[in-house]
């Protein structure tokens, strides 16, 4: 199979090729390696390849999953593997090897997927940029390679859209599906908390706020993905509301008249860029078109103080990660260990005690319980994902010392501005997805954002998908990267 005909395909698409003898696992492995060396110098998206071990999972016969066959990445953060060693975007973990399979990993194996490699992020997660110090040089947007793909699950984003893989492994903790999905002109979903296994390590990241996803070029994809993945694990602290039925049966079913409210305006009260506005009012009126209620509405969001306790979570979430390592090392951190911003983050978290994380929980809920409230007479809300289009490279990279003070003033002042709109949802545990219908006068990707009542991811994906057929993204690749 060439490239050309390979990128042609969503992953539903080449697992029916497998399924039907058209090709084989072997030949798409193939071309997905020769993908990862062709687009490797223009956006580093691919940091880690285990060809010997993919090779031996086709050998081995691989179970036959609704995805059979379908090369695959691993976010080079999370969905721990035995067999897939992990920086966690950090020097500090830098070829760390996991002793077990999480959970997810072991659903994306019985799916038939084929996973070859892991996508850079940046370091633990943190930052709407994957520029991490670990790999030695930025990951670009494949649309414009001066420009970010996004963070932190970058490189998949950036891989995915390259047509190095139909679809990539991603996680999101304050929009690191969203941001990246918005950036590289992809689809991107943030389920429900806890629809998707987190076990066995934990329960939860960075109190419920993270969660697994994936980054595709079509609903579809999403939807097989998830349907092999979702539900709880064995000893899950808690349960997302079930799903009636499977997402791909649903989102063949066009979703019930649904009323939406839509802001274009920032969370933070500032006017967007005009790009994004744009999209706001052109996905609004696409909306209105398939016959949808469309009312302007604009929730009242202490955002300031939602991002504050976001920062106390994360910032704690963050020197848990690098003291454990220091303490399996059994030695003192040193300057080269960890980024600029990692650093400003575990100053933060060594000075939040056990009530004020507590308490930066509860004001967390209190926004989710006011989001529900706002959300009575709406089924969901329509924003940008993005306040601006994908920035410049170098704008948001960790280690700048003459832009940020501390932790607080670089989501505050810096991230927040650029990204007003994705962490809400982390924080309510609501479904939110990026859908990409616009591109700028630059042709650079701008995603618009759906945030729905917590539960109701079937009908987030009946949208995207209707949304998709009326306005389809699917055949739309960088043109500089086009095969």
């Amino acid at each position: 199979m060439r490239a050309e005909e390979y990128v042609a395909f969503d992953a539903v698409g080449l697992a029916g090729l497998v399924r039907d003898g058209e090709v084989t696992a072997e030949e798409l492995l193939d071309v997905a390696l020769a993908q990862v060396v062709a687009t490797d110098d223009a956006i580093a998206a691919v940091v880690d390849v285990q060809e010997a071990v993919a090779r031996a999972s086709i050998a081995a016969g691989l179970p036959t999953g609704p995805l059979a066959g379908v090369p695959f990445l691993l976010k080079d953060l999370g969905c721990e593997a035995i067999d897939f060693p992990s920086n966690m975007g950090s020097r500090l973990y830098h070829g760390y090897r996991y002793r077990y399979d999480s959970e997810l990993f072991v659903r994306l194996r019985a799916a038939g997927l084929v996973t070859f490699g892991r996508t850079s992020s940046p370091e633990f997660g943190i930052g709407p940029t994957t520029e991490a110090k670990v790999y030695g040089r930025p990951t670009r947007n494949p649309w414009n390679r001066l420009h970010v793909a996004g963070g932190s699950s970058g490189g998949s984003a950036a891989a995915v859209a390259a047509g190095v893989v139909p679809a990539a492994h991603g996680s999101d903790g304050g929009g690191s599906v969203r941001i990246p999905a918005s950036s590289c002109g992809l689809f991107g979903v943030k389920p429900t908390r806890a629809l998707l296994p987190d076990g066995p390590s934990a329960g939860e990241g960075w109190a419920g706020m993270a969660i697994d996803g994936f980054l595709t070029r079509s609903v579809r994809d999403t939807a097989a993905l998830l349907d092999a993945v979702a539900g709880p694990d064995i000893g899950a602290p808690y349960y997302a509301p079930p799903i009636a039925g499977p997402f791909l049966a649903a989102i063949n079913v066009a979703p019930r008249r649904l009323r939406i409210a839509v802001s274009e305006r920032s969370f933070t009260g500032e006017p967007l860029h005009p790009d994004c506005a744009a999209a706001v009012h052109q996905t609004a009126a696409l909306c209105s078109a398939l016959g949808h209620e469309v009312t302007e509405a604009q929730p009242v969001v202490d955002i300031e103080r939602f991002m504050r306790a976001w920062s106390n979570i994360v910032a704690s979430g963050t020197q848990l990660t690098v003291h454990s390592r220091a303490a399996e090392l059994e030695r003192p951190l040193t300057d080269d260990d960890i980024e600029r911003v990692t650093r400003l983050a575990c100053e933060m978290g060594s000075k939040v005690s056990g009530a004020d994380y507590l308490a930066s929980v509860n004001a967390v809920h209190a926004v989710g319980r006011d989001m529900a409230r706002f959300l009575v007479p709406y089924d969901m809300l329509l924003t940008a994902t993005l306040a601006e289009p994908p920035a410049l490279i170098g704008r948001f990279r960790s280690d700048r010392d003459d832009a940020w003070t501390d932790f607080i003033d670089y989501r505050l002042q810096h991230v927040l501005p650029y990204s007003p709109f994705t962490a809400l949802a982390n924080g309510t545990g609501q479904p939110a997805m990026s859908v990409p219908l616009s591109l700028n006068e630059a042709g650079l990707p701008v995603g618009t954002h759906f945030m729905a009542r917590a539960g109701d991811d079937l009908v987030l994906m009946q949208l995207a998908a209707q949304l998709e057929q009326a306005q389809p993204w699917f055949g739309r690749r960088p043109p500089s990267l086009a095969s």
